[in-house]
């Protein structure tokens, strides 16, 4: 949010692990299928002018000719956002950042809830989310296939 700073205590071991698990699921399939380039926190990402966060997880678009940024300069909106959200962050994760992504066009903005075991899907315009709860696919634009997730053993694995 404009002019304000959000400084949390350090996430909990499970969103950690969350984070970790979802980037070894995402990673593979974005380069795959050539669609982006796959970063994570600790990375400012400026939505707009002086309108900066640090999402979990985020897939920048390549640039011409493939070629991934090299600079946060050079970053278009992002294809995908993701955020694990946890007790202290999750109102943050709803009601300043998402419609923040929205308002910005970020195709997907996901908020993984590790208490609810489920996954909220927003897009550009949408007034409620997409609700997941045992299987999640993910088909951005360029893609050849969709990333099928399987939400039940991803939570299992790093709840139980």
């Amino acid at each position: 949010m404009a002019g304000q700073l959000l400084v949390s205590p350090s996430p909990r071991q499970a969103h950690q692990d969350a984070v970790r698990d979802l980037v070894l699921l995402l990673a593979p399939y974005v380069r795959a299928h050539r669609i982006g380039h796959l970063s994570f926190a600790p990375a400012d990402l400026e939505i707009r002018p002086g309108e900066s966060y640090q999402p979990d997880l985020f897939v920048l678009p390549l640039l011409e000719g493939g070629r991934r940024p090299r600079e946060w300069s050079e970053a278009a909106t992002p294809l995908l956002v993701v955020e694990v959200s946890w007790p202290s962050t999750a109102r943050f994760d709803r009601v300043v950042k998402r419609p923040a992504f929205q308002d910005a066009g970020v195709a997907e903005f996901w908020i993984v809830d590790l208490d609810t075991r489920l996954v909220e899907r927003w897009r550009p315009g949408d007034a409620r989310p997409e609700i997941a709860i045992d299987r999640f696919a993910w088909t951005p634009a360029g893609a050849a296939a969709a990333l099928e997730i399987d939400l039940a053993a991803f939570f299992a694995g790093v709840l139980d």
